[in-house]
């Protein structure tokens, strides 16, 4: 879990992960918050020793976050989740599911496969479509929702890929990368509560763009 300014919202997500049954462990990376955010973390590890905390003395990015924590898993299944409330722990059970019965060794959770979610920007829809589709051509994968936060690996598959992004560029990266390892990729149908701007939204069209430089960057020329 990489955190960055989710004071509000830091210790719910926390209490719904650590009630998910599968939950083994809970590495969370607090990447240099400008809140409380750090403050409210430092309790968890005496609540729950399940969680292990770990924080940047800057601010490096989600990639980055992600780079340190998937490096600290020791569970067979690692599935990354953001700290804010857009994505439900509740669907655990659907991301692992094809994982357990040893159908795939990683699972997409894809926001545009028919679960519910909240309504809202029609051109970040359009943007994230583009970009799923390009890296599709990319990769021969044939993925409905390249960017989304939920992606559950089996260890031994994501310990194989080195993440050199620090930013949102993790997503097509780790996208390409798995496609070129030639393991079973799954989709699954997830259900999202996306937030605003003024709620809090970190993502933008500079982001964009630096994911079509990713797609293009370890598809075509790594």
């Amino acid at each position: 879990m990489p955190v960055y300014n989710e004071e509000a919202t830091v210790d719910e997500i926390i209490e719904v992960v650590l009630s998910q049954e599968p939950v083994e462990e809970l590495i969370i990376v607090e990447d240099c918050s400008k809140d409380r955010t750090w403050d409210r973390l430092q309790a968890w590890p005496k609540r729950d020793p399940r969680v292990r905390l770990f924080q940047h003395p800057v601010n490096r990015g989600k990639g980055a976050a992600l780079r340190t924590g998937l490096a600290e898993a020791r569970s067979s299944y690692v599935l990354i989740q953001d700290a804010d409330l857009e994505y439900d722990p509740t669907e655990y059970y659907l991301l692992l599911s094809p994982l357990i019965q040893d159908r795939a060794d990683v699972v997409f959770g894809s926001r545009f496969a028919g679960g519910a979610h909240r309504v809202l920007y029609y051109w970040h829809s359009v943007g994230n479509h583009f970009l799923t589709t390009l890296s599709n051509m990319c990769t021969n994968l044939s993925l409905t929702d390249m960017e989304t936060c939920y992606k559950v690996f089996r260890r031994a598959v994501i310990h194989q890929i080195r993440i050199e992004e620090d930013r949102f560029g993790f997503e097509p990266e780790v996208t390409a990368k798995v496609a070129r390892l030639g393991v079973r990729v799954f989709e699954v149908p997830i259900s999202y509560y996306g937030r605003t701007y003024a709620e809090g939204k970190k993502i933008g069209w500079r982001d964009g763009l630096s994911a079509l430089r990713c797609i293009v960057k370890y598809s075509l020329f790594q």
